[in-house]
């Protein structure tokens, strides 16, 4: 596993980090505990020491899996958590005090560190953004109050799905420690202009959806079935595994690789830019982790695959 700085924080976090959507559970189909718990320690094994998580996430209950996680282990591990919108509107809608007023940010800080089993979190991260609270500083507040109280080390904002340029005056500004955004070779837009200036100003980058929901595994053809429990099942509505599926055999035909070897190809494009400090792929299993920790040494791709995949990118947006 190689590690990397996360921007100014000083923090060396691993390359391949523990995306803890999925062993929430409640919005995912399949897995149980038992099994996560397998995962969570596999991946310290396998040398990840990066975990992101949220309060959102089953309630709390990825975080308390992490909490044992913690518990159980002697090594130095990091978190990131995240705090939901107070209206619980997603993605980000209404004013600051609507989504994110002093009093919730700091019950929420506090029922995530109850939760890890921690007195101090690494990372807190608002889960959603608006690009008009940059002018309304009472968030940042909130946070630099809780940080000189010692209960969290450092704080970011999730940026809202395909939307990279929203968060451009924070960065500027130097408002927030990181960032975490999509990427993946359908939605490169962070690429554009948000990667130079988080180099610039020394904000750290988390990628998140390097698979774009499953899209960029190979695994998802036109007949693939989600439950209704699966809230892929929307993202992947209609029409939507066709096209993705068509795009995917252009990827591996143009690239020259097998349809296996998709997933490790993906997560090495996420790698590549020199700002980003970690790459969140979502994990539940075991062989999720052994699969994508061992890609941290593959290397750097080629510049003639690089540009094959630069070649793929895709406007879209399949959350609304």
């Amino acid at each position: 596993m190689q590690y990397r700085s996360l921007g100014r924080t000083g923090l060396q976090v691993s390359e391949i980090g523990f995306g803890a959507w999925g062993i929430g559970g409640q919005m995912w189909k399949g897995g149980d505990d038992k099994q996560s718990l397998k995962a969570l320690h596999r991946a310290v094994e396998k040398g990840i020491n990066f975990f992101d998580t949220a309060l959102a996430y089953g309630n709390g209950h990825s975080e308390s899996l992490i909490g044992k996680l913690l518990e159980e282990r002697e090594e130095e591990l990091l978190v990131a958590t995240k705090i939901p919108p107070f209206n619980q509107r997603w993605p980000a809608q209404g004013t600051l005090e609507e989504a994110f007023p002093r009093h919730h940010i700091v019950n929420s800080v506090e029922t995530s560190l109850k939760n890890l089993g921690q007195d101090c979190l690494d990372l807190v991260q608002l889960h959603v953004w608006d690009p008009s609270w940059a002018r309304d500083l009472r968030w940042h507040e909130a946070l630099c109050d809780l940080r000189q109280m010692g209960r969290l080390r450092f704080f970011g904002i999730s940026i809202n799905d395909h939307q990279p340029q929203t968060a451009r005056e924070v960065v500027e500004r130097g408002l927030v420690d990181c960032v975490q955004v999509i990427y993946n070779i359908f939605d490169q837009s962070p690429a554009d202009e948000l990667f130079q200036l988080c180099s610039e100003k020394r904000v750290g980058v988390i990628v998140r959806v390097p698979f774009d929901e499953g899209a960029l595994t190979g695994k998802v053809t036109p007949d693939t079935h989600f439950s209704r429990r699966d809230w892929r099942s929307r993202y992947f509505a209609g029409e939507r595994k066709e096209q993705v599926w068509e795009r995917v055999q252009k990827i591996v035909s143009e690239t020259g690789i097998e349809l296996e070897q998709l997933p490790a190809l993906a997560l090495r494009f996420c790698l590549q830019p020199k700002a980003v400090g970690t790459v969140i792929p979502g994990m539940r299993r075991v062989e999720h982790v052994e699969a994508n920790a061992a890609v941290s040494d593959l290397g750097s791709l080629e510049e003639e695959t690089l540009q094959i995949l630069r070649s793929q990118r895709w406007e879209k947006n399949f959350y609304p």
